[in-house]
Formats: C-alpha cells, structure tokens, sequence
C-alpha cells in the first residue's frame, strides 16, 4: 500500500468514526426516538463519533448526511480513528476534496440492512468506488480487514452500520 493511500485511509477512518455510534452505543435519551433523528444526530448523540462527526462537518456533509435521501453509513469509531497518524488527520483536514472523497467511501444510497448486506459482495458507495463485502463465519467484512461490530443503528434519513476501522478508497 502507497504512503498516499495509507493516508487517504487514516483520514477516512477520522471522518467516519464521528458520524456513526460504535457498537454497543445508543443514541443519548432525547425526545426524540432514534427513528426520528438523522444520521449525524443520531452519531453526535451516541459520543462515540466525535471525529466522524467533525470531519463531517469540516467536509461540509452535515446537510447531504441530515437530508430525506436514505443512507446507509458504514462509521468508524473514536477508537478505529485513533489508530491514524495525526499528520494523516491533519492533512485530510487541510484537503477539503480528499476528505469528502474519504468520508462519501464510507456511505451509501439507499437504506441498506444488515440483512441485506450480508448477501451482497459489493456496496457502490457516494464516493463513485466500491466496498467489498464478505462474510466469515458470523463476522461480516468490508474490504477484507474492516469488520462491522454493530449493525443497523436506525435514523430518520438511513442506517448506520459501526465498523472498527477506517476504508481506504481506490486510488483514483
């Protein structure tokens, strides 16, 4: 793997990981049910995606990730975004369109369940690239390294999928 690639990874795991809720998190108690919050509301409130959630900010996605299109996003967590190197987060946040292009690798149309992920191999995600699926035992996979830890955490707007660690786009 191409240092460039390393650290389109890094800087993609940063920008999932605080829009989605890491396995075993809820939403925080609101009036509102979970099914009634969008995608970025329903990742700010679990706590566990504060840097997915700034990087969607920073990319200026909140309003695409808060819409009535129904999304499906795969989200790392604090902690999958924690294992990339600063200078990788810095430099996604000094490049707008490398942090839109790793973000939107992470999300796809359509409200797409666990169920239904499973018997795919592939997601066509918004950044124009695929994600690979496979399924080992009980363990689903997303490009062969990236396991999904928790499945559909509903959204008024889509799903979210956790995920442990950040998804590298294709070179383009």
């Amino acid at each position: 793997m191409t240092a460039r690639r390393l650290t389109m990874a890094v800087v993609v795991l940063a920008a999932l990981v605080t829009a989605v809720a890491v396995g075993g998190a809820t939403a925080s108690p609101s009036s509102s049910s979970a099914s009634e919050r969008t995608i970025v509301q329903t990742a700010s409130d679990a706590g566990q995606f504060k840097t997915l959630v700034a990087l969607v900010k920073r990319a200026g996605l909140t309003g695409a990730l808060s819409g009535s299109t129904k999304l499906t996003v795969f989200a790392p967590t604090d902690k999958a975004f924690a294992k990339v190197p600063q200078s990788t987060l810095r430099k996604l946040q000094r490049n707008r369109a490398l942090l839109r292009s790793v973000l939107l690798y992470h999300v796809a149309k359509g409200n797409v369940k666990a169920a239904q992920v499973v018997k795919l191999r592939t997601v066509k995600t918004l950044n124009g690239a695929t994600v690979r699926v496979g399924v080992k035992g009980s363990r689903v996979y997303l490009n062969r390294t990236v396991r999904v830890v928790k499945t559909d955490i509903g959204a008024s707007n889509g799903t979210i999928h956790v995920i442990d660690g950040v998804l590298i786009p294709p070179a383009s």
